[in-house]
């Protein structure tokens, strides 16, 4: 039998710069867990309904069976309803994930543009762009996403236009920090040398050259919202009961957390569990993604 190399496992060309990066990022073992952590997050979000019915196991109460501790019917034991934590920790995670991806993925598009152009054409522009977003950085991210979610009114919706909002100016400042260390060399000037339009030359040369500090900070501000979203959940501006939601489940379980802990440990080590693989991945694309550390 032919034996496989590892080029044709990771599915790259040996000796390429992306296999080499490939590499960097596979001897990294925290990154590594933090990327099989997260991959298996999202799959139990995406399988939830299959794993638990979402009206019989999540949020239908049953009293006769509230507040039991952990056992082998119930691994996480019963909320103050009769609810199975378990389901409800599952199903949270689908709450989480949307909220959170959907915001970064909001406020990467929008503060992208604006960093792209600001970057890209300076000037008037540049200081007009950069000195609002200056303005919007001197505000806490929560205390800004509390404002909006007061103003707008609490909702799962409402809650990632908050978190979107609040993190628009990082990824300006992010992508216009990237456009400025690329707009000036050659291929950038070989393109506008052949006439091409300013609108080709960001989104066809300038941007695609600018992924590594962007692609990091996706999963650093990933982490961040996942905890955003459950700090206002726990203030009750977020994701509304009875629908699950981590920080929801912290908040509901304070009430009984001296005598009945697990209700608020167990989301509690989901979001810290979560947050970790995060940050642990996010560090090891930026040492895999940066040739400085070849």
């Amino acid at each position: 039998m032919k034996k496989v190399q590892h080029s044709e496992i990771a599915g790259l060309p040996k000796n390429s710069l992306a296999y080499d990066t490939f590499l960097r990022f596979l001897s990294n073992k925290a990154a590594v867990f933090g990327g099989v952590v997260i991959i298996l997050l999202v799959l139990m979000a995406i399988f939830a309904d299959v794993l638990y019915d979402y009206e019989t196991q999540v949020i239908a109460q049953n009293i006769p069976r509230r507040l039991l501790s952990p056992c082998l019917a119930h691994p996480f034991g019963t909320d103050e309803f009769g609810r199975d934590l378990l389901a409800r920790v599952v199903h949270g995670s689908r709450m989480s994930l949307i909220v959170s991806f959907s915001s970064v993925a909001i406020s990467l598009i929008i503060g992208g543009i604006l960093g792209a152009i600001s970057g890209y054409f300076g000037g008037i522009i540049d200081n007009v762009l950069m000195r609002l977003t200056d303005i919007l950085l001197a505000i806490p991210m929560t205390l800004f996403a509390i404002v909006i979610v007061a103003a707008l009114g609490p909702s799962t919706k409402n809650l990632a236009i908050a978190l979107a909002a609040s993190s628009i100016p990082i990824f300006a400042r992010i992508v216009r920090s990237a456009v400025l260390t690329v707009r000036d060399v050659e291929y950038v000037e070989a393109a506008r040398a052949i006439g091409a339009g300013h609108k080709t030359i960001i989104i066809r040369h300038i941007l695609p050259n600018c992924l590594s500090p962007i692609i990091v900070q996706v999963t650093l501000r990933i982490a961040n919202a996942i905890y955003n979203t459950a700090a206002l959940s726990f203030l009750g501006m977020g994701v509304q009961a009875p629908a699950p939601e981590w920080g929801g489940l912290l908040a509901g379980g304070r009430t009984f957390i001296r005598d009945y802990s697990y209700l608020s440990i167990i989301p509690g080590l989901a979001i810290m569990l979560t947050v970790l693989a995060l940050n642990l991945l996010g560090d090891g694309l930026r040492d895999a993604l940066d040739p400085r550390l070849k």
